[in-house]
């Protein structure tokens, strides 16, 4: 197998929602407003089968100082195969690249922690504010 990545937009709506919906996701199922969001965040970098896209990172940054790493997605049929370790490796050449100095990861699952510490992360904190209006 032959994955390719990229760091272009080249994406369809029905290809993100496939594999959000392989997840689990519930933002698969919300097709237009998911394609939309990506096609808006600061960098998406994605990997590819052939024309199926099988994993992707998304990232939010201000461009000089701060990166957010929303999530790291892989399909089930290629999870142990190194492409989320790899797209995390890009994630850090981008931020080499780009010069940003500190990143964030923001993930609402405990079943991606171990994942996270494998990339020799660790968890901040799990405390969460009500704001009051």
């Amino acid at each position: 197998m032959n994955i390719r990545y990229a760091e272009e937009k080249c994406f369809t709506q029905e290809q993100v929602q496939a594999l959000f919906r392989s997840v689990g996701w519930v933002s698969g199922e919300y097709p237009s407003r998911l394609h939309k969001a990506l096609m808006h965040s600061s960098t998406v970098i994605t990997a590819w089968d052939g024309d199926r896209l099988v994993g992707l990172v998304r990232l939010l940054d201000d461009s000089e100082m701060v990166a957010y790493m929303h999530y790291v997605l892989v399909h089930p049929d290629y999870h142990g195969q190194g492409i989320g370790r790899e797209l995390f490796s890009r994630f850090c050449m981008y931020m080499e690249r780009e010069n940003i100095q500190h990143f964030y990861v923001f993930t609402d699952t405990s079943c991606n922690y171990g994942f996270y510490e494998n990339m020799n992360m660790f968890r901040r904190g799990t405390k969460r504010v009500k704001l009051k209006v």
